[in-house]
């Protein structure tokens, strides 16, 4: 019930985007992931991981609804959310978010690949407008957090080929 909750604000609140001319809207990551997840933390985004422990469950696996929790870094001094809004692969999702690729503006449905070197999420690529792809910056996270609880981990690990920016496939020998 609440996952339904949880797309509802986000049709919902896009719709009211829509509806709103865009310079009426000037959005900052976190109240805007609050407000689309209903994960109710408060504070810079890179404080919301620490503040999620014993509140909401959180973990390293996607889940539509769950908020993606980058670090701070020297070009993000206090690190961001993001929403995701569906899993294409166990290594790709699309993130809903705002005050990315340009200041205060909402982002729906926009490519984030983990590109962690055990596949946990811990390093992601993410599409950024001005140059209309990935890139090559890689941004620390420190998980997901779960709007109701932690998905249950499937009994063998899915292998997806990886697509970063146009590279060519690569699919993993087994």
């Amino acid at each position: 019930m609440k996952a339904l909750a949880v797309r509802f604000a986000l049709v919902v609140s896009c719709g009211l985007m829509m509806a709103t001319p865009a310079a009426a809207q000037f959005w900052q990551c976190a109240p805007f992931a609050r407000s689309v997840s209903g994960i109710a933390l408060h504070g810079n985004a890179n404080t919301w991981w620490g503040q999620a422990a014993g509140r909401y469950a959180r973990g390293d696996a996607p889940q539509p609804g769950a908020v993606l929790a980058f670090k701070a870094t020297a070009r993000m001094r206090v690190g961001h959310v993001a929403m995701v809004s569906r899993i294409v692969s166990p290594r790709e999702v699309l993130l809903t978010h705002a005050n990315w690729s340009r200041r205060g503006a909402v982002e729906t449905d926009v490519r984030a690949v983990d590109v962690s070197p055990e596949g946990d999420w811990s390093q992601v690529r993410v599409w950024y407008g001005p140059t209309g792809g990935l890139g090559t910056s890689t941004y620390p996270t420190s998980g997901f957090i779960y709007a109701d609880q932690a998905p249950t981990p499937t009994a063998e690990p899915m292998q997806a080929p990886l697509l970063i920016a146009g590279a060519p496939t690569v699919q993993a020998a087994g």
